[in-house]
């Protein structure tokens, strides 16, 4: 701010000396050779302080856009960084979860394969419970029949 003071009051002097001449009636035509070159040297001279306001004021606005840009750097790299972190992690979980979901796909076949062959021997056990049953009645008679003949009385 204080520089862009010193610019305009720099421009209002420059203004000014160029008023006061017109105003005396030198307009820079005229006849004496000293008035001419000491007027273009303090002309020259203003215009040099006006030109180092400039510059000086250039470099502070390169230097403030110089660290704008190192932060956002700074920034961007921080979150570029993050971001590749989490989607690391984040590969490591999915390809954890992958090999859960197959291991427990794998059992879950291995079962459901168990089920299936268990199911088919079931089926034969119909007629295994009818020999049984059957069996069963024969023991039981003869179990009787044992026992009356082994009760004499």
């Amino acid at each position: 701010m204080e520089s862009n003071q010193t610019l305009v009051s720099e421009k209002e002097t420059i203004q000014l000396n160029s008023d006061e001449r017109e105003e005396c009636g030198d307009n820079g035509n005229s006849g004496s050779q000293t008035s001419s070159s000491s007027s273009s040297l303090v002309n020259g001279e203003e215009i040099m302080k006006a030109i180092q306001v400039v510059e000086r004021d250039s470099m502070a606005i390169a230097h403030s856009y110089t660290c704008l840009f190192a932060s956002l750097r700074s920034a961007l790299s921080e979150v570029t960084s993050t971001s590749v972190d989490h989607m690391n992690c984040f590969g490591d979980a999915a390809g954890r979860v992958q090999e859960c979901a197959l291991d427990a796909a794998t059992k879950g076949n291995r079962y459901i394969n168990s089920c299936l062959r268990l199911n088919e021997e079931m089926k034969g056990i119909d007629n295994l419970s009818t020999q049984l049953k059957i069996i069963r009645r024969n023991v039981d008679a003869l179990d009787s029949a044992v026992n009356r003949l082994v009760r004499f009385p």
